[in-house]
């Protein structure tokens, strides 16, 4: 680019020389026709008098068609950015978008205040029938016991050897106590036969003595002296009856035609929540 703006610039500038000459020598050639033409006649010609009438210089200005348009400058530096323009018009509200990707789950806020109580709903549909649940039926455990004679001895377990009812075996004729194998809520009751002398009578659980009876002796006559209890049992516990005090209250008797009894059975077990079928 620069090679070129050097070689129209040589061009400009022979084309004014070549000008400049062909003026010099058009003026050369009219002194010499004005000088010649004095020389003939004798005379001196007489410049013009007044404003413009000096020919001698000629008129350098040339018509507009002769000029010759310059060469393009060099372009100039840029100028300074303008001032912001003032805000144009809100266009036209655009098509909804896609739907973005779901962002990450956020952390926990904190738990609000409780709000007030809905009104009350309708009633559900009746829920399924259960499966069978264990029957208390399926739990046994009873004993009926009695004596055959006249308490031998105070202040230890009596031992009932005549047997009405002990098909689970849970009452022990050796130690004359009832074990308990199946928990839950028994009911324990006795009926005696007082003869000879006073008797008081005891119901232990465990070495701890629950119950008290006592009958006082009447000669010529055959007393009765009885009491009952409900307990909730643990398995191992055990439950007995004995004479409580001296043999002076040892009057408990039974013969042929006179029975002392002692009985119990369970109520209802306690069965585990895990033993339990859904």
């Amino acid at each position: 680019m620069t090679l070129l703006w050097k070689i129209l610039l040589g061009i400009f500038l022979i084309g004014r020389l070549s000008q400049g000459q062909d003026e010099d020598l058009l003026n050369e050639n009219i002194e010499q026709a004005a000088v010649g033409e004095g020389t003939e006649g004798g005379e001196e010609v007489e410049e013009p008098e007044g404003p413009g009438a000096d020919v001698s210089q000629p008129d350098h200005r040339q018509p507009c068609a002769m000029w010759m348009g310059g060469v393009p400058g060099t372009p100039g530096h840029s100028g300074k950015p303008g001032r912001d323009g003032k805000d144009g018009r809100d266009g036209p509200r655009g098509e909804k978008g896609d739907k973005g990707e779901a962002g990450e789950k956020g952390d926990p806020g904190e738990k609000g205040d409780t709000g007030p109580a809905g009104p009350r709903g309708f009633p559900g549909n009746p829920g399924l029938k259960g499966a069978r649940g264990e029957s208390a039926l399926s739990y046994h455990s009873a004993f009926s016991v009695g004596l055959s004679e006249l308490v031998p001895a105070t202040n230890v377990p009596i031992r009932f050897n005549k047997f009405f009812y002990n098909d689970q075996h849970h009452y022990d004729d050796i130690s004359g106590k009832f074990r308990c194998v199946l928990p839950g809520v028994y009911f324990f009751t006795y009926h005696l036969t007082v003869y000879t002398k006073d008797a008081k009578v005891s119901l232990f659980m465990n070495d701890k003595a629950i119950m008290f009876t006592f009958d006082q002796y009447q000669e010529t006559n055959v007393d009765q002296a009885s009491g009952s209890v409900i307990l909730r049992l643990e398995a191992g516990d055990e439950v007995w009856l004995q004479v409580y005090g001296d043999d002076a209250f040892g009057g408990v008797y039974a013969d042929n035609t006179n029975d002392s009894t002692f009985s119990g059975f369970l109520l209802y077990p306690a069965i585990p929540v895990s033993a339990r079928r859904r």
